[in-house]
């Protein structure tokens, strides 16, 4: 044991070293010690434990199952303050681009890219799924466009200039995402606070245009990656909002409960939630010694992101073509097995709902050392936007406990929560899978049966996650 533990934190040092002198912010913080704990067993519960859920869900009367899921527990009713938090949120948006242009060089200390890839991109999106819409209050576009359009005297809500056709759906938000997560995962300095700040203030820019253009509410639905996303994985949060005059009334729900009602997706609507599984899992992917020895690289001198922006590039859309069909086909054995009349592109893109809890967790075990350890770091940064020695919120001196992600003690805690995170998120999916699947088929047998190779599919992501988590990697 004391061996052991002298191993973890010998790597857990060595990890921390070598992160601090290559230039990916995001991932600085990577865990590089778990791999010596036993997670052999964790991995075949985690099997054993979405097998079983299968199994009880198929013997549970859905009728009763549905009807707790709705359950509802009122919480009251507030003021929408959507329009002045927007406008707050768009001056700190417009901070943190200045900063990234006059502040620090270090992207440890400035906190444009600390707030873009570890408060926004992991803090917000664990909030969405957990509490709901969050995004509502906090989107940077909506209090602008709300002022704009008064000043030319239009109607929240009114005619837009130009019609976004029906058959555009979901690309435009599709083609966003990917070019973000080759940004973020491919894109050899995304870290660097002046080429971010140009990035985050082209796409602001971009996108506020083309809401001018086709209508704040449908361009943030079908265009704007990030509203998308929000909006999809706030399905899951326990909080539920209904309008209610000026006001919201709210609600605690079951975690994806309000998918009751939810419809299917489009196919480009499908796509761009699988894409969104699919960066998450290949940028845990991309460092294992399995892919860079397949691509002949040694781990142990990597040549840096400028080597393999090609060879990633590849990475990634092979990684989402791969889940794409496999969930394709899993779908399509699914429904022919209880010979089913409903169309193919119907089920997929209702099932694809089912996949929104896994991303959730994904990004939860995924980037938790990260949050961890640069969370402090952007708490640091922003009592201190521009480096002159401001302290704002009392927290520039804060000392940074990278600690909290090393040490044997720190890995076993570290490691429970990511299997558990991964294993919770496979179960709600396969409740999620068959409380939609009972909606396309009236017989419960029939409805089950359905669920058999999706079930199988996430029992094997289960797997692939927690080795993921658990395999060696590099960077």
């Amino acid at each position: 044991m004391t061996i052991r533990r002298s191993a973890a934190a010998m790597l857990a040092a060595c990890a921390i070293t070598a992160s601090q002198t290559l230039p990916a912010l995001a991932h600085a913080s990577d865990r590089g010690h778990v791999l010596l704990l036993p997670t052999g067993h964790y991995i075949a519960g985690a099997a054993l434990a979405v097998a079983a859920s299968f199994l009880v869900l198929a013997l549970l009367p859905p009728e009763r199952l549905t009807a707790f899921w709705r359950r509802r527990l009122p919480l009251g009713s507030i003021p929408d303050l959507r329009l002045p938090v927007s406008l707050v949120s768009f001056a700190v948006f417009a901070t943190l681009v200045a900063a990234g242009f006059i502040g620090s060089r270090d992207p440890l200390s400035n906190p444009l890219p600390l707030t873009i890839w570890t408060l926004l991109w992991v803090g917000l999106t664990l909030a969405q799924g957990l509490f709901g819409n969050l995004w509502h209050w906090l989107n940077p576009w909506y209090g602008p466009y709300r002022l704009v359009s008064r000043a030319f005297g239009a109607k929240a809500g009114g005619d837009s200039p130009l019609r976004l056709p029906d058959w555009v759906g979901y690309w435009p938000a599709f083609i966003l995402f990917f070019a973000f997560a080759w940004f973020e995962l491919i894109y050899p300095a995304p870290d660097d606070p002046a080429r971010l700040a140009i990035a985050v203030g082209s796409y602001w820019l971009f996108s506020f245009a083309a809401m001018l253009a086709f209508g704040f509410e449908r361009w943030s639905r079908q265009g704007e990656f990030l509203s998308a996303f929000f909006a999809m994985i706030a399905h899951f949060g326990i909080v539920e909002g209904d309008r209610q005059g000026n006001g919201l009334k709210l609600a605690l729900c079951w975690p994806g409960a309000k998918l009751n009602e939810a419809e299917a997706l489009p196919p480009s609507g499908a796509l761009f939630l699988l894409a969104t599984l699919a960066s998450v899992s290949f940028d845990g992917f991309s460092k294992t010694f399995f892919w860079l020895g397949l691509n002949g690289i040694n781990p142990l001198e990597l040549p840096g992101r400028s080597a393999l922006v090609a060879t990633n590039s590849l990475g990634l859309a092979a990684m989402f073509i791969l889940l794409a069909a496999i969930g394709l086909l899993a779908v399509l054995v699914g429904e022919r097995l209880v010979r089913s009349t409903q169309p193919l592109q119907k089920s997929t893109c209702l099932f694809v709902w089912s996949i929104v809890p896994i991303a959730h967790a994904y990004h939860f075990s995924h980037y938790l050392t990260s949050l961890l350890v640069n969370g402090q770091y952007a708490l640091v940064a922003l009592s201190d936007p521009f480096a002159r020695g401001w302290n704002l919120f009392g927290t520039a001196h804060m000392p940074v406990e990278a600690g909290v992600a090393m040490g044997a003690n720190s890995a076993w805690l570290l490691w429970n929560l990511q299997a558990t995170a991964i294993v919770g998120g496979h179960v709600l999916a396969v409740l999620v899978a068959h409380l939609l699947a009972w909606r396309l088929h009236p017989s419960a047998a029939r409805a089950s049966l359905s669920q058999l190779p999706l079930t199988l599919l996430m029992i094997g992501y289960t797997v692939f996650g927690l080795w993921l988590l658990s395999t060696a990697t590099a960077g």
